[in-house]
């Protein structure tokens, strides 16, 4: 079967406004964190979704920056070629962007034939116009790797006076955000082989910034004021432009880029270079949206270090797409850095859109579809003379003000108040209802009731559009309740009329439609879920894989256990000689828990394993002539002092295994609550000697049992059936304990006490 033909190009049309919206490419050295998605991908789609919905030609292009030295040195770690780390990171960046509703008209690869092509043109024409020049610069060279380092290769002591960062890279310091050369470095050392480089002249080809320069400062004051430029964006470049134009490098000694078009720096690639230069009539950039930074928690959002919250993560904690959306947008760093934190997503979910925005919509549309006599069973009510209601025509007047605002806003990129200004008409919206009291005008007022309840749909239908561009998924469900489509319905254009009517509410959707099925929005985020994710997204990527393939490791030794044989010291035949044989239903001991061989241990050293941040390396001594080397993965439940000298229960008969390569000979037990939020050592009485043996009885599940059990050194041992079903299990009279109060025991898995 033939594939269908391509579309047609989208191509400018006369008399229509046309648009061309790109951003910032996004690096292929990693999954893009939340701070490249709002900083690039997210900010252009919000704007050319926006463009859309009014009705404009739009075309939104993107693609992966895929050359460069980030790309060889994540080549480098993950052992693989530079194009298979392209390949796989664009396949990434496409689903990561997918799954957060970007829509591209087109994402594409600077590694393409057709940007080689495109990129060796307009190199043609700098040459031929004389605004390229040759030039011998001093660069770092390893004679260990036997090249020349490209400035992320290096890595050394940033010599900004008061900074002195150890691992600054050779193009900029992370911690001062200083830009740098590779030889101002002090005591740079290769990447690679940890080597020091030496200097070395090599020549390079350079674009003669000076000599463009009258015609870069006149597109500049020209653009800034017809585009609208934000204030950072003009600061940023006349700060640029002060410090006085120089000669631009625009070739590198790297092997992955565009082959340079000229046969003495054939060896060389080449970076896409200005488009001035070249004379021809190129389509300019004249509208620029910048923002600044968005930090993670009590740091920077990082790729290079793998810090802050991922694409993927985003997608793995099961907030919807709409929700992340709503939250960078509202925090999108516009004039200054903004700051992740889990509990301010929490407050502007449960708050902004829970309790306002899905609280309007479905307090609307759920009385609309109650049956006649309660509601109007789903059909729209009329509501004839709707402007002469004083409260319905103040409302109009508010909300005709915010489509106002928003569209100013949205018209300059401004984002962020363009959001703020449709929230606000939501926030209006519950007023509304509130002081109209629609669910006694039902009864008191139908009339009146009527020309609330239509004006409110019609305002829900309002919001739909409005946000759209913010959050489409929402909208698209929010229309899916109004039994509407999307293709037919969403549209805010000036030739249809649809802005004026923002004046008359009441008018956006027709007497007797009938609305689909309405259902909850938004599902609250509760503190136990923000404290998971708080600590499930700490640290690095490298130290989350650490832990995750330790908690693996654990669930493997835990599956273990469940299948060991495991030594019981002759106890089953002892339990046979005693019963003659036959089973008492009443007092069943459980064989699995029994035959455990559980000890007194006294922890005599304990630190962190050396290669998992989630694991501790414990000396234990259980009464033999050495102490066991115990590794426990209880990092982020029990402080490091917590864990010093002192007694614990140790399951001492379990097969070693090795953990992050260290070989672990027993394990502590641990009693955790049921969802593991909370884990505590289990303690024994402090008259309990190191080495004894303790021995847990189990229960058949009988109301009547009461439970005895002996061992060689414990006098006894019991464990007694409560009225509320719970085993509390004791030393001679005294039960075991942990930090929370008596130890109470359901069951015995995976080496903690339930």
């Amino acid at each position: 079967m033939a594939s269908p033909p391509p579309p047609p190009p989208k191509l400018p049309v006369p008399g229509r406004r046309n648009i061309l919206v790109t951003s910032a490419l996004p690096y292929v050295n990693n999954v893009p964190h939340l701070g490249n998605i709002i900083g690039c991908v997210l900010s252009a789609d919000v704007f050319a979704r926006y463009c859309r919905l009014r009705g404009y030609n739009v075309i939104y292009i993107c693609g992966t920056d895929e050359y460069g030295t980030a790309t060889e040195t994540k080549a480098m770690e993950e052992k693989c070629s530079p194009k298979e780390i392209c390949d796989k990171y664009h396949a990434v960046h496409s689903e990561v962007y997918k799954w957060f509703d970007i829509k591209f008209d087109k994402f594409g690869r600077t590694s393409s034939p057709q940007q080689t092509e495109v990129c060796q043109a307009i190199f043609q024409k700098l040459m031929e116009n004389n605004w390229l020049t040759e030039n011998t610069m001093q660069q770092l060279y390893c004679d260990t790797c036997q090249r020349f380092l490209a400035d992320r290769l290096v890595e050394g002591k940033c010599p900004t006076e008061g900074c002195n960062y150890e691992a600054a890279r050779g193009d900029q310091c992370e911690n001062c955000s200083k830009l740098l050369n590779p030889t101002e470095l002090i005591d740079p050392k290769c990447k690679v082989c940890k080597n020091t480089p030496r200097i070395r002249d090599t020549d390079h080809l350079f674009l003669e910034l000076p000599l463009l320069s009258d015609k870069l400062v006149n597109y500049i004051n020209e653009t800034s004021v017809a585009g609208m430029w934000s204030q950072n964006a003009i600061q940023a470049t006349n700060a640029w432009l002060k410090e006085g134009l120089k000669p631009r490098c625009i070739t590198r000694d790297l092997k992955w880029g565009v082959p340079v078009p000229h046969e003495k720096y054939k060896d060389k690639v080449m970076f896409p270079s200005t488009l001035l230069g070249t004379g021809e009539k190129w389509t300019m950039m004249k509208t620029i949206s910048v923002t600044e930074y968005l930090n993670y928690e009590a740091g920077k959002f990082s790729k290079s270090h793998g810090i802050g919250v991922f694409g993927n993560d985003a997608k793995d904690t099961n907030i919807p797409p709409e929700v992340w959306r709503y939250y960078l947008l509202t925090n999108r760093p516009e004039v200054s850095d903004t700051l992740f934190t889990w509990a301010d997503l929490q407050a502007k979910l449960n708050s902004e859109l829970l309790n306002n925005l899905g609280n309007f919509i479905n307090r609307v549309l759920s009385f609309v579809a109650k049956p006649a006599g309660a509601g109007y069973d789903s059909i729209v009510p009329d509501a004839p003379n709707a402007e002469s209601h004083p409260l319905t025509k103040a409302l109009a007047e508010k909300t005709n003000k915010w489509v106002e605002q928003y569209l100013e806003a949205m018209e300059k990129v401004k984002l962020k108040q363009g959001l703020k200004s449709a929230m606000g008409i939501s926030s209006d919206g519950n007023a509304y209802l509130q002081e109209s009291q629609f669910w006694k005008l039902y009864k008191e007022d139908p009339a009146a009731c009527a020309v609330v309840m239509k004006t409110s749909v019609g305002v829900v239908y309002l919001l739909a559009c409005l946000l759209e561009p913010f959050m489409p998924s929402f909208s698209n469900g929010v229309l899916r309740q109004l039994n509407m489509t999307p293709e037919e319905s969403l549209s805010f254009c000036d030739d249809k009329g649809e802005i004026a009517k923002a004046k008359r509410p009441w008018d956006f959707v027709s007497a007797g439609h009938k609305i689909g099925k309405p259902s909850p929005l938004f599902k609250e985020l509760k503190d136990e879920e923000v404290e998971s994710f708080r600590n499930r997204f700490a640290g690095s990527q490298a130290e989350r894989s650490s832990k995750a393939q330790a908690d693996a490791e654990a669930k493997k030794v835990a599956d273990k256990l469940k299948g060991t044989k495991l030594s019981d010291g002759g106890q089953k035949k002892e339990q046979k000689k005693q019963s003659g044989g036959s089973k008492s239903k009443n007092a069943e001991v459980d064989v699995t828990v029994a035959k455990l061989d559980i000890r007194v241990g006294l922890i005599r050293k304990a630190q962190k394993h050396p290669d998992a941040d989630s694991l501790y390396v414990e000396e234990i001594d259980v009464g033999e002539e050495a102490p066991r080397t115990v590794v426990s993965g209880l990092v982020k439940f029990i402080p490091l002092e917590e864990m010093q000298n002192r007694k614990v229960c140790v399951l001492c008969n379990l097969k070693p295994v090795v953990m992050r390569g260290i070989k672990s000979h027993a394990m502590v037990l641990a009693a955790s609550n049921e969802n593991h939020t909370k884990v505590e050592l289990v303690e024994p009485p402090e008259s309990a000697a190191v080495g004894e043996r303790v021995a847990f009885a189990g229960y058949s599940g009988e109301p009547e049992a009461s439970l005895n059990a002996k061992s060689k050194t414990w006098e006894k041992l019991s464990a007694d059936l409560h009225s509320n079903g719970e085993l509390v299990a004791c030393y001679k009279d005294a039960p075991f304990t942990t930090k929370a109060g008596v130890c109470k025991v359901k069951s015995i898995a995976n080496g903690e006490i339930r």
